[in-house]
């Protein structure tokens, strides 16, 4: 059996959010240097404040502002710091109760070890030099033994509130395709394309599944599909993706390769965006070095009839 394929992946896009009133004043108050809580029915103070009170589901909008002191709840040691965390040394992450509020914020502490760090010790916000209305501008939490420092009495209005912010989500992993799909990625190297057939209903699938979702089966017979095709459906692609070098309008279809029993996806050029078509019939193109095509482009066979595909729409 050739070995599984594995490969580091990385899935990364901008997340951009609206806020409401409450942690548009929590984060602009960050942004002065000043945390904001929320205070609740029955008079607790919640920080990070929320916009419902957890317990009533009223809605709660009475900001309090609260000290940049305050007492670690609970904490536990991070050994090795990961990309875009607080910190780029060991550090601790902790729960911090911050004097005036009721319950717990957690951030980053700055310590030289874990024996450093202990539930009840008393830390101190540490402010980012440059702030932009953000959690990451209280930069993380320090040690302190000085006095208690007072609030400012802040009311939590300000006159350039932020409204939004853009925030970079980042998930990196390992992904295994498995066997069925390492055969068909292997395959695609020596620009071959192959499925798997089902025993039962003989469906071919491209990419392969190693299961046919319909009888539930493995599926082991492999099966050389294409390299032609005939497009099924197809959309016009009118918005430029970043990082993508493809002028729009382009097309993106369906592609039913001869002899697969479920239709692939893939750009198709060579032709006017306009003047594709179902039943168009396409093969692949490839470019030096690629492991899978660029973009389909037409044979100059006449169109597939509508019954040799209307099954795979």
């Amino acid at each position: 059996m050739p070995e599984v394929l594995t490969a580091p992946l990385t899935v990364e896009f901008p997340f951009t959010r609206s806020l409401g009133p409450v942690q548009s004043a929590f984060l602009t108050g960050l942004r002065e240097r000043v945390v904001l809580g929320v205070r609740t029915g029955d008079g607790r103070v919640l920080v990070p404040p929320v916009e419902y009170d957890p317990v009533t589901a009223d809605e709660i909008r009475d900001l309090v502002e609260v000290a940049p002191t305050g007492t670690v709840t609970t904490w536990a040691w991070n050994h090795e710091p990961r990309r875009g965390q607080p910190l780029d040394t060991p550090f601790a992450w902790v729960l911090v109760r911050l004097d005036g509020a009721d319950t717990a914020l957690l951030h980053a502490l700055d310590a030289p070890g874990p024996d450093a760090v202990h539930t009840g010790m008393r830390v101190r916000v540490r402010w980012a030099a440059e702030r932009e209305g953000a959690i990451t501008d209280i930069a993380c939490f320090e040690s302190y033994d000085g006095e208690q420092e007072q609030p400012t009495g802040h009311s939590g209005e300000f006159a350039d509130a932020i409204t939004k912010i853009v925030t970079p989500a980042r998930l990196d992993y390992r992904y295994s395709p498995g066997r069925a799909q390492t055969a068909y990625l292997r395959a695609l190297a020596d620009r071959r394309t192959v499925g798997e057939r089902c025993p039962s209903c003989h469906k071919v699938y491209v990419p392969p599944r190693g299961a046919c979702p319909t009888c539930g089966v493995a599926t082991t017979e492999q099966v050389e599909v294409g390299p032609a095709g005939t497009v099924t459906t197809f959309c016009i692609v009118n918005i430029k993706a970043k990082n993508l070098d493809i002028e729009v309008p382009y097309v993106y279809a369906h592609i039913a390769l001869d002899g697969a029993g479920l239709a692939l996806h893939g750009r198709i050029g060579g032709i006017p965006y306009d003047q594709v078509r179902m039943g168009l019939r396409v093969e692949p193109v490839w470019t030096e070095g690629a492991r899978h095509p660029d973009h389909y482009r037409p044979t100059g066979e006449p169109d597939a009839e509508y019954d040799t595909y209307k099954e795979l729409l």
